[in-house]
Formats: C-alpha cells, sequence, structure tokens
C-alpha cells in the first residue's frame, strides 16, 4: 500500500503532462481500491458524491450512518482493521492504496502494511495542517523506487524496507 489518491484516467487528468502524467500512471497502475480518512473525504467535498478514483473509495470515520449511496463508490467503514480488510476485499486482484490523511497514514505504517510510500511536495507553504510523520514512533528504512518533478510538485516513491 501507499501512493497518493488522484483523479482516475478519463476524469480530468487530460491536462495533465510529462513528469505528472508518469507519476499518476506509476501509483495506480494496477490500483484496486483505497482507504481515505473522513477528513480528506470532507475537505473534497465528497468529489462532489461520485467517485473520481480508480475503484471503490473506503472511508475510515466514526460517523457511518450518513453512508451515501453506494452507487456513489464510498464505503463508510469504522475501524482502521475493518477499513483496510473492506478494501481488500473490494480490491479483488488489484492493489491496495491509502490515501491519507496523515493520521491514516500513520496508522497504516505502524500496522506494518505500507509496502511503497509516495510523497508529492508542491511549491506552497501552508501555515497549518497536519505533519505526516508527526508522533511516529518507529524508524523506516525507504528505498526511493522513482522521482518526478515538474514545475507544479515532486513526488518520491519509496519502497518500504522490512527489517
Amino acid at each position: 500500500m501507499g501512493g497518493p489518491w488522484t483523479y482516475q484516467a478519463g476524469h480530468d487528468t487530460d491536462g495533465m503532462h510529462g513528469a505528472d502524467r508518469e507519476f499518476f500512471e506509476a501509483v495506480t497502475d494496477g490500483l484496486g481500491s483505497g482507504v481515505i480518512g473522513r477528513g480528506m473525504y470532507d475537505a473534497a467535498g465528497a468529489w462532489g458524491g461520485t467517485n473520481p478514483f480508480p475503484g471503490p473509495v473506503v472511508v475510515l470515520t466514526h460517523r457511518t450512518e450518513d453512508q451515501p449511496d453506494p452507487s456513489s463508490g464510498f464505503v463508510f467503514v469504522n475501524g482502521f482493521e475493518a477499513a483496510v480488510g473492506k478494501a481488500r476485499e473490494l480490491a479483488g486482484d488489484g492493489h491496495l492504496s491509502l490515501g491519507g490523511g496523515a493520521d491514516l497514514i500513520r496508522q497504516g505504517l505502524r500496522a506494518g502494511v505500507v509496502d511503497e510510500l509516495a510523497i508529492s511536495t508542491a511549491p506552497v507553504v501552508l501555515g497549518r495542517g497536519k505533519r505526516l510523520f508527526e508522533g511516529l514512533d518507529l524508524d523506516l528504512d525507504l528505498e526511493v523506487l522513482g522521482v518526478w518533478s515538474s514545475s507544479y510538485a515532486t513526488h518520491v516513491r519509496y519502497g518500504v524496507r522490512r527489517s
């Protein structure tokens, strides 16, 4: 697991090109489903009520009572293990991605279920937000698998080495 969620081919990717397109294709190749946190879902305005990603998305939330219609492509699940289990079921033979936010990624790293980690850094400084590794109490041994850079972002894909 790893890799950020990006828009599915055929949606808003027509304007994507060069390094950004190459990165997108690398992290979505073989993707079957994913898990995102409720904060990301809400911050994105629920993507207008329609999942734009390649495969169903499990939303990790304590508030499952407002589950959208199943045709939206989103499934609400309470609990990290339950969310990952549901996403694995929905992925079939495809890969699973933890798309964030930071709390979800840290849970995945602590649980040892992250094989790859993809981090995109844009040339924008925000004055607040959650730090990805804040409070993470374990060491990570990462291997750079690829680097893509454009005027919009630098994307680095890492393999998480197991000891």
